[in-house]
C-alpha cells in the first residue's frame, strides 16, 4: 500500500469513527461478556446442523457484505468462526452501523450457532457490538484454495518490519502466534520439571554492583538515590550460589539476562538465561539431569498443531567429546603446548577473526568454535575444559590443567553450559584475580574480584552442580528456527 492509498484509508477510517460517535455508538467499549471462544464455540456446534445461543467476540478478519446479508469471519487466539448478519434480524437501524465496520474493527456478537448449506459452523448474529474501531489497516494478506488446501499469501512479508511491529506480525501471522504459545508450553514443563526434582524458584537481582558469572561485557546505569554505577546482570550465577551457600540446596531461576554484544543470528543482547544449582551434585549428574529435562522440554511441543513435526526426536545419552583431545585432533597439533603467537597464527589460519586483539583464553574459545563447534549438528556434550576457559568450575580429578565443565552443543550452537561448580575460596580469589588482569589488560568482557562472593564462599559452599541454558537458543533448536529473533517477541532493533 503506498503512502498515499494508507492516508487515505486512515482519513477513511477516522471519517466512520466520527459517523460512529454521531450515532451514538461508543467505538471504544469496556468489557464484553463472551460466553465462548471461537475454537470452543464450534466445539460447542460439533457435528449438528444447529447448536446453542453464544457470545464470541474478536477481530473481523473477512468481509462480504450482500445487501441485506453480511458474512464475516472473527479471529480470536483459538481461531476464526464464520458471522452471518441479516437485516431482517438485527433491523434496519443495527444493520446499518455495518457499513462503518472495517476489517480490523474488534467486535463482540451473540447468537445461535448453526451450519450453513456448505458445512461451515456459523454464528447467526441476534446482538452485535463495536469494541474497539480499528483506525489503521492491518497487512492482511489474501488466501486462496489450492487442491483442498487453504494458501495464505501473507500481506507482511518484510521481516524487519515484523520484528518492529511485532503486534501486527501477531495479529496477521496465527502461525506466529502459536510460536510463542509454544514457547510458553516449553517454559512451563522446564518449570514443573524442575520444580517436581525439588527445585525451587527463585529471583537475584538484575541491577548488580558487580558483574560476573560469565564472561561478557555489561551494561551500565546509575542509581541516583545511592550515587553508584549499577551493572545489568550478565549471569544470575553468583546471587544463585549465594543462596546454595544459605541452605537452599537446589534453586532455579528463569530471567533476562544483558550483554552488551553484537548482534546475530543467535545473540541479541538481552535474553532469556535458565540457571539452576543441586547442592551435593557434580557435572556429571546434572549432565543426566539435563538430558531428561530436554525430553521434557522437547514433548512439551509435540502436541502443538505446526509445531510438532518440527521437533528433533532426542534419545539420550548424547554424544560425549573431550574439548582438548578434539581440538587437538581437528588441528592435528597439540594446542596447549603452543607459546603466545604461535597459537594467534593458528587461530587466524582458521579463520579467527581480530585474534591480535583477543585475550589467550577468547582465542582458545574462537580457536574451538571455528573448528569443532561448527561441526557439531547432533545433541553433543564437549567435556573437560581449560582452566582458563572455566574460572567457576572445579579443576578435574586427576588433571588440575582442566576442569569439570561442559558444554552442550546441536547444530554448532551453544544450548548449555554446566560446572562442578568450584567451592574452594582461596582457588576461587586466584581465578577472580587472573580475570582482574585480563581487564587490567584491556579485555572489557572480563569480570573482578567479587569481595562479597568470594566472603560467602568462606562462610563455606558445598559440592555443587550448576547450569545455565539459554531458553531462546533452546526453543530454536525445538523448532528449527533460524533466527533468535524469531523466537524473541521483541527483539532489539536499530531506531527507525
Amino acid at each position: 500500500m503506498s503512502a498515499d492509498d494508507l492516508n487515505f484509508v486512515l482519513k477513511a477510517r477516522r471519517e466512520k469513527l466520527e459517523q460512529l460517535l454521531g450515532r451514538g455508538v461508543q467505538p471504544f467499549a469496556y468489557a464484553f461478556d463472551r460466553t465462548h471462544t471461537a475454537a470452543g464455540a464450534l466445539a460447542a456446534l460439533g457435528d449438528a446442523a444447529e447448536g446453542p445461543r453464544v457470545r464470541v467476540a474478536g477481530r473481523i478478519v473477512a468481509w462480504r457484505a450482500h445487501g441485506k446479508t453480511t458474512f464475516a469471519h472473527l479471529a480470536d487466539q483459538t481461531g476464526r468462526i464464520q458471522l452471518y448478519f441479516r437485516k431482517d434480524d438485527l433491523g434496519e437501524e443495527r444493520y446499518g452501523l455495518l457499513d462503518l465496520f472495517d476489517i480490523g474493527d474488534f467486535i463482540g456478537v451473540a447468537g445461535p450457532l448453526f451450519r450453513t448449506r456448505t458445512g461451515e459452523g456459523t454464528v447467526r448474529v441476534e446482538e452485535v457490538e463495536l469494541l474497539s474501531k480499528s483506525l489503521r489497516p492491518l497487512p492482511f494478506g489474501k488466501e486462496e484454495v489450492v487442491d483442498g488446501v487453504v494458501v495464505r499469501h501473507s500481506g507482511f512479508a518484510d521481516p524487519e518490519q515484523r520484528y518492529r511491529q511485532r503486534y501486527a506480525d501477531l495479529a496477521v501471522h496465527p502461525e506466529v502466534r502459536a510460536q510463542f504459545v509454544a514457547r510458553a508450553r516449553m517454559i512451563s514443563a522446564i518449570r514443573a520439571f524442575l520444580d517436581e526434582h525439588g527445585y525451587i524458584e527463585v529471583e537475584t537481582p538484575v541491577l548488580q554492583p558487580l558483574y560476573g558469572g560469565a564472561t561478557a561485557r555489561p551494561f551500565t546505569t546509575h542509581h541516583h538515590a545511592l550515587d553508584m554505577p549499577l551493572f545489568l546482570r550478565i549471569a544470575d550465577e553468583l546471587y544463585l550460589k549465594r543462596l546454595i551457600v544459605g541452605g537452599l540446596e537446589k534453586v532455579y531461576e528463569i530471567g533476562h539476562d544483558f550483554r552488551n554484544e553484537g548482534i546475530d543470528r543467535t545473540h541479541n543482547p538481552e535474553f532469556t538465561m535458565l540457571e539452576f544449582y543441586e547442592a551435593y551434585a557434580d557435572y556429571r549428574g546434572m549432565m543426566t539431569l539435563v538430558e531428561s529435562l530436554l525430553v521434557r522440554a522437547a514433548d512439551a511441543l509435540r502436541g502443538i498443531p505446526g509445531i510438532a513435526e518440527r521437533v528433533p526426536v532426542l534419545r539420550p545419552p548424547f554424544a560425549r567429546l573431550e574439548w582438548v583431545p578434539s581440538l587437538n585432533q581437528a588441528l592435528g597439533l597439540d594446542v596447549m603446548a603452543l607459546g603466545e603467537a604461535e597459537l594467534r597464527n593458528v587461530a587466524e589460519r582458521a579463520g579467527v577473526q581480530g585474534v591480535h586483539e583477543l585475550s589467550r583464553p577468547k582465542v582458545l574459545d574462537e580457536l574451538f568454535e571455528a573448528t569443532v563447534q561448527s561441526h557439531l549438528e547432533e545433541p553433543t556434550f564437549v567435556m573437560d575444559y581449560p582452566v582458563e576457559l572455566s574460572p567457576l568450575a572445579k579443576p578435574k580429578r586427576g588433571d588440575p590443567a582442566l576442569t569439570e565443565r561442559f558444554e552442550l552443543f546441536a547444530r554448532s550452537t551453544e544450548l548449555a553450559n554446566a560446572f562442578s561448580e568450584l567451592n574452594d575460596p582461596i582457588d576461587q580469589r586466584r581465578r577472580f584475580e587472573a580475570l582482574a588482569r585480563l581487564r587490567a589488560a584491556g579485555d572489557l568482557e572480563a569480570s573482578g574480584v567479587d569481595e562479597d562472593y568470594l566472603r560467602a564462599m568462606e562462610y563455606g559452599m558445598p559440592p555443587t552442580g550448576g547450569v545455565g541454558i539459554g531458553i531462546d537458543r533452546l526453543f530454536m533448536y525445538l523448532t528449527g528456527t533460524a533466527h533468535i529473533r524469531d523466537v524473541i517477541l521483541f527483539p532489539a532493533m536499530r531506531p527507525e
